[in-house]
């Protein structure tokens, strides 16, 4: 009599969702849904060198590329013209023209009066700006914007990180020389921020920065530029400001900061800085690190003489 082989207990095919563990349980795996691809409609120019490397700027109508204040693309780069370049959208082309530009808009390498742009295409304007031309959709806009803001802002107090100020600083730096303009520097710290951290701990010295940060924000100017340069270590410059003048707002800016509450937790927190000003014309800079160390020259005045204070540098 033939025995026949033990046949084998059916298995039933497992879900996807299942994984087998070692002990034998199944897991189970949420479902992940893929978003649905949406159409690369959007043009845009995105900045690859020069000042505001990896801002986007989105293409609609007519946009205008240069210097002027009214620009829509505006690069403060010196070889770029006032009314550098146009650019026109007429249903998903973007042709850009030269507008007689002192030093001519390049596509490719290769100067152009106007061309149809095509995705991907590297513009040069001016001396040290690239821009790349591309289309976008809803997805790569979104991570392209936190990429930029990655790279420029600090994630604590939203102010610009070091590295952009001191892109921006040459740029300022040769605007105001060659226009024989003012521009004023102010670097101001946190008096006894170690003590803070000390005594309250670590969140509440990031609270007290990430305030201070909404202060600072809060009563500059639109075109100032605000950044944190170090630890508990901001930066203003401003443009067209003479040394007396970013004085007045240093001391404004000290007494704002002195009568605000900081409150972390319920406990409240008190809370001074210290500012060093240097500004062009009274003094004379050749370099950025010039700049920066007379302004830090007047910080640690500032301190020694008592901290919670304003120094001029002249």
């Amino acid at each position: 009599m033939s025995s026949k082989p033990p046949q084998s207990p059916s298995r039933q095919p497992r879900p996807l969702y299942h994984l087998d563990d070692d002990d034998g349980e199944a897991t189970r795996v949420g479902v992940i849904e893929i978003p649905k691809a949406t159409a690369k409609d959007r043009a845009y120019l995105i900045v690859l060198t020069g000042e505001g490397v990896g801002s986007m700027f989105r293409i609609e109508g007519e946009s205008i590329i240069g210097r002027s204040g009214t620009a829509n693309v505006r690069l403060n780069d010196d070889g770029v013209s006032r009314r550098h370049a146009r650019l026109v959208q007429t249903g998903s082309s973007v042709v850009i023209q030269d507008l007689k530009s002192a030093n001519g808009t390049f596509v490719n390498d290769e100067p152009v009066t106007e061309r149809t742009l095509r995705d991907g295409d590297k513009i040069r304007i001016g001396s040290t700006s690239i821009l790349k031309f591309s289309y976008h959709d809803d997805l790569e806009e979104s991570f392209q914007q936190r990429m930029y803001e990655a790279a420029l802002y600090d994630s604590l107090t939203r102010a610009f990180n070091k590295k952009y100020l001191l892109e921006r600083l040459p740029t300022e730096l040769a605007y105001a020389k060659r226009h024989g303009s003012a521009l004023s520097l102010l670097m101001f710290d946190v008096d006894h921020f170690k003590k803070v951290n000390d005594s309250y701990g670590h969140l509440a010295g990031d609270y007290v920065l990430m305030r201070l940060g909404k202060i600072t924000q809060a009563a500059i100017r639109t075109e100032d530029l605000f950044s944190r340069y170090g630890g508990e270590e901001f930066a203003i410059v401003s443009r067209g400001v003479e040394l007396a003048k970013a004085g007045v707002f240093a001391e404004r800016l000290r007494l704002l900061v002195q009568t605000t509450d900081f409150d972390h937790d319920g406990t409240r927190i008190p809370v001074t800085i210290s500012i060093g000003v240097a500004a062009l014309p009274e003094i004379a800079v050749d370099t950025v690190e010039d700049f920066i160390a007379a302004a830090d020259s007047a910080l640690y005045a500032a301190k020694r003489n008592g901290r919670n204070r304003v120094e001029l540098k002249r």
